[in-house]
């Protein structure tokens, strides 16, 4: 089983964990012998987050709550107040997870905390394009590291910038092992493109009896 912690906190960029948690919370394209995921919110506290969309989160449970081990994988989306100071509590925790064999997955703002704590300078990354980690990030030191890609899988560490979010979302998905292999593809050429090829692709790529 999996938990997937979704970390919540005030100006949340909605768009970015979108595909993501939805697929991995309806199990609607799920493949028959997909492990049990579990979707939580995680906070900083119980108190109630603002997203940048205006949608009022109040999280599930709180960073002392949550199980480290290489089950639970942590999202953290972008935000424009990763560079409060009291943020410093999950990155820590990131750090912990990456350690303990967990996955990790950072995109736009996020990317730039986990730049600030080192945990980018020694491993492929990607963020919101070259320089950008440099820009918001004085003591980042990873360049040699950095991919100037959309998304990029390091082992435990995905990473990805803003408009990047259905492949991040893809390779989450994939990390964990709960689509078919055909089912992965379709679905991702069909929210990339909107081409109803793929869209029955993807419905006859499912078991019997779902979606159907």
């Amino acid at each position: 089983m999996y938990t997937v912690y979704v970390y919540v906190l005030d100006t949340l960029a909605d768009w970015e964990i979108g595909h993501v948690t939805a697929e991995l919370h309806s199990r609607r394209f799920f493949k028959k012998d997909a492990p049990q995921v579990i979707v939580k919110t995680v906070g900083i506290s119980k108190e109630p987050v603002k997203t940048m969309g205006g949608l009022t989160v109040i999280p599930d449970c709180i960073l002392d709550e949550m199980e480290i081990g290489e089950t639970s994988v942590l999202l953290l989306p972008g935000a424009d107040t990763w560079n409060d100071p009291k943020q410093a509590a999950v990155i820590e925790k990131a750090g912990t997870l990456l350690s303990a064999g967990g996955t990790v997955c950072g995109i736009c703002g996020a990317t730039v905390a986990l730049a600030a704590a080192g945990l980018l300078d020694h491993r492929p990354h990607t963020s919101n394009g070259a320089g950008f980690l440099d820009m918001f990030c004085p003591s980042y030191r990873g360049q040699s590291f950095y991919v100037d890609a959309p998304s990029v899988v390091d082992g435990n560490l995905i990473t990805a910038g803003t408009t990047s979010g259905l492949l991040w979302a893809k390779q989450i998905i994939e990390r964990l092992g709960v689509f078919q292999e055909n089912t992965l593809a379709s679905w991702y050429d069909f929210f990339r493109t909107g081409e109803a090829q793929h869209f029955f692709a993807l419905m006859n790529s499912l078991p019997t009896g779902k979606e159907r």
